[in-house]
């Protein structure tokens, strides 16, 4: 059975659900295209199972600029193969790094032809990651070294990259002159 329970961090409020046994879900609550639509999400009773007690956890060091490790939670995202294969590599990217989309389709077990065509379907599955910043989909650039594209939007992606290179957590409102907005 899941549980959902929210956590208030400083770019806004986030979703978690999660089973007893693992997490499946972690997004900003105002963001697009979230993993569960408004009526999933209203079917499911607020509790605190452990592992999102855990990701509660994570979430406070991660915001106050320490680099949690993500070993010891439990994640089960319910996606396809594909999908889970783009999460994989996802979790490779650094702390503090970043990697291009077609850095990604390149890591994919394909034959080369069939790489260039699994460039748009590695930039739909990193999209509709269902455990954000955890599995830190925010850390997937465009192959120009430009900011594209994030569920949480492009000044939050801006803000979690910064965070993550200078360990300080800038102000929203100094962020969107610097992402073009």
């Amino acid at each position: 059975m899941l549980s959902k329970n929210y956590y208030v961090s400083p770019l806004g409020d986030i979703v978690l659900v999660g089973s007893e046994t693992a997490l499946t879900g972690l997004w900003f609550a105002d963001q697009s295209r979230p993993p569960l639509t408004a009526v999933e999400l209203a079917q499911i009773a607020q509790g605190t199972p452990a592992p999102i007690q855990a990701a509660w956890h994570w979430l406070d060091a991660y915001f106050q600029g320490q680099r949690p490790a993500t070993d010891r939670l439990l994640l089960q995202p319910q996606v396809t193969p594909f999908r889970m294969a783009v999460l994989n590599l996802l979790q490779q990217i650094p702390y503090g790094e970043v990697r291009s989309y077609r850095d990604l389709a390149l890591q994919l077990p394909v034959s080369v032809a069939k790489r260039a065509r699994y460039g748009r379907a590695v930039g739909g599955a990193v999209g509709h990651n269902p455990i954000a910043l955890i599995i830190p989909c925010h850390r997937v650039i465009g192959a120009s070294g430009k900011l594209t594209g994030y569920a949480g939007g492009l000044v939050r992606k801006a803000a979690l990259l910064r965070l993550e290179q200078t360990g300080h957590l800038p102000q929203l409102s100094e962020m969107g002159s610097q992402v073009g907005l």
